[in-house]
């Protein structure tokens, strides 16, 4: 089955100098996506996260190599920027059905459909890398975190402002079912 997303128009916005900077310099960061852990019960959850994880998104990224490299690199991003994995996980249904090439009618790129201005804002202006796995998932990440802190930790209306629906219950509303179909149940 196939899912159309409901996609909007992210607004570029004008944000402090310091957003700005803050963004630009965790989107630079190189650090590859492979996780550490302290403690090895950490590690065994997370173990049984990406083997569950794995099995759920098998039908849509069939190719094992790719659909493990794309969850190491969501939980990296994720738990780097704060996100839940499933939250980002529902997000990406909604938004590109999972779907590294993705463009919408507005020109929102990649799995995480992130704006091209973004590359200009806080990249290298090279909206190109936004098909790169890791760049998108940073850039979205980096970017839904910032529009969470900006509304105060609600997330409805952090999620409208992702998507440019800001005000409108659709998009939300989708990202909230469809994380609730990516938690980890121990």
């Amino acid at each position: 089955m196939s899912q159309v997303a409901i996609a909007g128009n992210q607004k570029e916005e004008a944000i402090a100098d310091s957003v700005r900077l803050a963004l630009a310099k965790l989107v630079a960061d190189p650090n590859p996506p492979k996780p550490t852990f302290e403690r090895i019960e950490d590690r065994i959850k997370y173990l049984h996260w990406l083997g569950e994880m794995s099995d759920r998104l098998k039908r849509r990224m069939p190719d094992k190599q790719t659909r493990i490299e794309f969850l190491e690199t969501v939980w990296y991003e994720s738990k780097r920027a704060g996100l839940d994995t499933g939250l980002v996980l529902g997000l990406m249904q909604v938004e590109s059905g999972f779907k590294k090439y993705a463009v919408s009618i507005v020109g929102a790129r990649g799995y995480m459909q992130v704006m091209p201005f973004w590359s200009r804002v806080i990249g290298d202006g090279d909206p190109k890398k936004l098909f790169q796995m890791q760049t998108n998932l940073r850039y979205g990440c980096s970017i839904l975190r910032m529009y969470i802190d900006m509304e105060g930790g609600n997330l409805f209306l952090a999620l409208g402002r992702y998507n440019g629906s800001r005000g409108r219950a659709e998009y939300p509303n989708a990202v909230l079912a469809n994380w609730k179909k990516w938690e980890f149940k121990e």
